[in-house]
């Protein structure tokens, strides 16, 4: 919010006599110019300059001269607003957000009968305006109100100080506190009425009257959070008094006292001083509202108290804490004095005596105490006591109102009699940070620092602090962040023996450099490193020797901080892994011997190739196993199948068969030196387990995967061919192996029924029946026999060798031949030449005879055969012999059904279906859709005859051949008109009006 020490606009308003002219002060030249989103500011060329060359303080006269005929008597500012009493009684209220705007408001009554305004108090929201005249006349003034109204309880109680509520009410003022000249304190509740005969307080309530004379100061606040948990201050001009405790609840809002409760069940805690020789100022004075806070969600600001007395400025901390009576004693206790002798110096270089013996105001900011003496106002650091800032402001002669400040916006005036000056505060905790480093508190010295330099320097002095101590955990965090020198630190912490602190120090600085630093970052993670692989290897050996030690009794620590610092280097490497060099770590975790962490590392940075070597050197193969679960890339796989299949074959294989992603021919290499070493069966032979889940999980249709199966097969000890057959008979017509290759094999090892398969698949049936018969497999020859359906005469030729090793092996003649009467291509005479010579012929002759009776039916069937065929051609030749009487009748108008002219006028042609055209239309048509043999040939005769290049005999033979050839069929209903199905009906010469409807 701007202030109006930042007052932008210069403004003429007349107000009766009153005109606010711009002006100038001695010491700075001030421009007022308004902006209508700040409202006033003061405008000078310092504001340029950088914040660090500032002073603190500076005192700006934001008030503009006035050409009035009354002076001010009285003021306040609160929230940004500024109230201004003249001595006529009248009363001035701006807006500085919108100074434009000015309220002139006016006493009910004259100066004569009312007096001259004495006072003005305004709460921290400029809601309510309390106005109090020299006669004892007191009114109040809402925001929202140009007219005053009279506070007939308060008539004659002549106000000294106001503890306005806590909760800042805009509506009432809801309870408050008033501290009268007398030594009174009243509590009141102040509401606006509009009616006439109701009054403004709905009560006044005495609660203590002091002895001390008046009551110069007021304050309440909340404790704890609690709304019925109150602190009162009070000050007088001897005394301080502090309360804490609760307070009454009322009926409804304004219906009797609150702090009766307190008052009459508390006993205050009271800081007393030894009166001065003269009467002297007094006030109390509370400090404003932080400026980066809220006040509505801080409900409890950390504020400063500072009791103005004849001794000076007493001054501390408002604690909030313990919420009972005794917090009195506490505040007091740390509060201190700030002697009037340090702020009025006996003797001022350069310059005279002070003209006032005593301080006559004081305000508070957030760290400075800032005194009006005389014409000067002097700011003192509050921690330090020194003053900071000692400037006359005033002229002699000039008569000061007093200082004041805005609780909420932490602005800082003072007023005189005729003029306005606002205490502009810049950057005011610049200065903290170092008084906390040399009181060594180091952490709230951190809070207040701003720039690098200042927290830099926080940072080493407290290391150091810390290391005197004996802390050196505790420095190295702090170390880290300062830039004392590296080696310098490092060095400290090794010759003292701290290597937790080096550990702790080395990765806070780590944390420090950017990673544009690659260098430095990885000579610091390296050193971290060899750091915890001495640490671990320490602790080991201490709880091996607490092992040793029964009385230890610190058993229970060493493995903790062994497991601590284990999880801490795997978070460190977790985090920096990208800036360890992979070979350098090896070398230094194994220097040490520490196993896990190797393997730790070698996880962390995804080299599980390193860490797989490192299982399958010691055969640990479970380790192995437990590692290559984790992968993903089929490389690692390949690498380690060999080595694998060889020991963990049914676990490597249960993991090869969860990674699709492998491609099987690569195996194939481990698969093979595992089946030359395996002595077991084919259902235990986990080479074999995998092959056919690739081939009938996965379906692989490489031949490289098909062949070594069927190797794996075909060279197995055992004699049992049902693995091999099944697999072959699956494979069907199409097989994915080479047959070559499997019938190489079969024949090589003697799997006589796998090679009769192979053969049948290579349609090799001849050999295939050899090899079968050769083995006596006549049931499986015969099988085969039966393939070649589409051959009969192949079919029948396996079948005769069937016939003759069944023959060959039969005891009985009947026997063998029902065993033939499977195939319907075999005949009894083509069996007889394989009987022995001495056979009976009765052993088969229904045989012979049913063969006979075939034959006759055959004759007989082929008898009648013949006479239909007779039959037939003679038919034929009767309708020759018709066609030649065949004839058409032509109509004299019958017109060519290709050009249209009528039909008579030249040679022409009529076919069956009563379709004519002319010779040469006719013609033309036919080699338009004729093929180019028939279109040549057509044209060759024609040609000939018109040239008459044949002649007689000739010449009617090459007629008859072109008649044959253009009129052998209608071209409007053979297979002419279905060529030309594709044709459009309306051609490209055609009108296309004519098929218009």
């Amino acid at each position: 919010m701007p202030s109006s020490g930042e007052l932008r606009k210069t403004f003429v308003e007349k107000l009766g006599t009153v005109t606010i002219l711009r002006s100038q002060h001695a010491r700075i030249d001030v421009q007022m110019a308004f902006d209508a989103s700040d409202g006033f500011a003061a405008v000078n060329g310092a504001h340029d300059l950088a914040e660090e060359s500032l002073p603190i303080f500076d005192v700006e006269r934001v008030q503009l001269q006035f050409s009035i005929a009354a002076d001010f008597v009285a003021a306040q500012v609160a929230n940004n607003v500024l109230v201004l009493a003249l001595s006529n009684g009248r009363i001035l209220r701006i807006d500085l957000n919108r100074p434009e705007d000015i309220d002139d408001i006016d006493l009910p009554k004259r100066v004569s009968e009312v007096g001259v305004i004495r006072r003005m108090f305004l709460d921290p929201t400029a809601s309510h305006l309390l106005i109090c005249t020299t006669l004892g006349e007191n009114y109040y003034l809402h925001t929202q109100s140009r007219q005053p109204r009279p506070l007939s309880r308060l008539r004659g109680v002549s106000i000294e100080s106001i503890a306005w509520n806590p909760s800042s009410p805009t509506a009432t003022t809801r309870e408050i506190l008033v501290g009268a000249a007398d030594g009174n304190v009243y509590e009141t509740f102040i509401e606006t009425s509009t009616e006439f005969y109701r009054k403004e307080e709905k009560y006044l309530k005495a609660l203590q009257k002091l002895p001390d004379g008046p009551v110069t100061g007021l304050w309440v606040d909340n404790m704890a959070g609690k709304a019925d948990m109150r602190r009162v201050v009070i000050s007088t001009q001897s005394r301080l008094f502090h309360l804490v405790g609760r307070v009454g609840r009322s009926g409804h809002e304004g219906s009797g006292s609150i702090y009766t409760r307190l008052f009459d069940g508390e006993q205050p805690v009271v800081h007393e001083l030894s009166k001065g020789p003269a009467p002297a100022p007094s006030s109390l004075s509370i400090s404003p509202d932080p400026p980066d806070s809220n006040t509505l969600e801080d409900a409890l600001p950390e504020r400063a108290f500072a009791w103005l007395s004849s001794q000076g400025v007493y001054h501390g901390k408002l604690l909030t804490a313990p919420s009972s009576n005794d917090l009195g004693n506490k505040v007091f206790g740390e509060a201190k004095l700030l002697p009037r002798a340090q702020i009025i110096p006996s003797e001022v270089s350069g310059r005279k005596k002070p003209s006032s013996d005593f301080i006559d105001a004081i305000v508070l900011t957030q760290w400075h105490v800032v005194s009006l003496v005389g014409g000067r106002v002097v700011a003192a650091n509050r921690l330090t006591g020194s003053i900071i800032y000692d400037q006359v402001v005033l002229d002699p002669g000039q008569k000061a109102l007093g200082l004041y400040v805005d609780q909420q916006k932490n602005t800082f005036w003072l007023f005189t009699t005729q003029e306005i000056f606002e205490i502009v505060v810049r950057d005011e905790d610049r200065d903290i940070w170092r008084i906390m480093l040399q009181r060594q508190q180091f952490d709230t010295a951190l809070k207040y620092a701003h720039t690098l330099t200042q927290k830099d320097a926080i940072a080493t002095a407290s290391g150091d602090y810390m290391a005197e101590k004996g802390l050196y955990v505790e420095a190295a965090g702090v170390y880290g962040t300062s830039s004392k020198p590296f080696e310098e630190v490092a060095l400290a912490f090794i010759d003292n023996g701290q290597n937790d602190a080096l550990r702790k120090y080395l990765l806070t600085k780590l944390a420090t450099y950017k990673k544009s630093y690659v260098m430095q970052r990885m000579m610091i993670a390296t050193w971290l490193v060899e750091v915890f692989m001495a640490k671990l290897n320490s602790l080991e050996d201490t709880i091996t020797l607490e092992a040793e030690m029964v009385e230890s009794r610190n058993k229970n620590q060493s493995p903790q901080q062994l497991d601590a610092v284990r999880r801490e280097f795997h978070d460190f490497v977790n985090k920096h892994k990208s800036e360890l060099d992979r070979k350098t770590i090896y070398d230094v975790i194994s220097s040490h011997a520490r196993e896990d962490e190797l393997l730790f590392f070698a996880n962390a940075i995804n080299d599980y190739n390193y860490e797989l070597s490192y299982w399958v050197q010691r055969e640990r193969w479970t380790e192995t196993l437990n590692v290559l679960k984790k992968q993903t890339d089929p490389d690692v796989f390949y690498r380690y199948s060999s080595v694998l299949m060889t020991h963990v074959a049914h676990e490597l294989v249960q993991l090869l068969m969860r990674q699709s992603a492998l491609e099987p021919q690569k195996i194939i290499p481990a698969l093979l030196d595992y089946n030359r070493n395996f002595s077991g069966s084919l259902s235990q032979n986990q080479a074999v387990r995998y092959l056919q889940f690739t081939i009938n999980q996965l379906q692989s249709t490489d031949a490289a995967v098909h062949n070594t199966l069927v190797s794996i097969y075909a060279s197995h000890e055992s004699k049992d061919e049902a693995g091999l057959l099944a697999y072959l008979e699956q494979q069907g017509e199409e097989p994915h192996f080479d047959p070559d290759f499997a019938l190489r094999l079969c024949i090589q090892h003697k799997r006589t029924l796998s090679c009769v398969h192979i053969y049948t698949n290579m349609g090799q049936y001849i050999q295939a029946v050899d090899l079968a018969l050769s083995h006596n497999e006549t049931e499986y020859a015969s099988i085969i026999a039966d393939r070649p359906m589409s051959n009969p005469g192949l079919r029948k030729k396996l079948w005769l060798a069937v016939a003759k090793k069944v023959i060959s092996q039969s005891n009985g003649i009947r026997t063998a031949i029902e065993f033939l009467k499977r195939c319907d291509l075999l005949k009894i005479e083509d069996l007889i030449p394989f009987f022995p010579d001495f056979v009976v012929i009765d052993d088969f002759k229904d045989e012979i005879c049913n063969a006979l009776e075939d034959y006759s039916r055959n004759i007989d069937g082929l008898k009648k055969e013949m006479d239909e065929s007779s039959q037939t051609a003679a038919n034929i030749k009767v309708d020759i012999a018709g066609l030649d009487h065949r004839y058409a009748i032509v109509d004299p108008g019958e017109k060519c059904y290709v050009c249209g002219l009528p039909l008579l006028s030249r040679q022409f042609f009529v076919f069956p279906c009563q379709h004519s055209f002319h010779s040469d239309c006719l013609g033309r048509k036919v080699l338009e859709q004729a093929g180019v043999a028939k279109s040549r040939r057509i044209r060759e005769c024609q040609v000939s005859i018109s040239k008459g290049l044949v002649s007689g005999a000739q010449k009617d033979a090459m007629v008859a051949e072109l008649d044959a050839l253009v009129a052998s069929a209608c071209i409007l209903c053979s297979e002419y008109a279905i060529k030309r199905i594709d044709e459009p009906f309306i051609g490209p010469d055609d009108n296309k009006n004519e098929w218009a409807l």
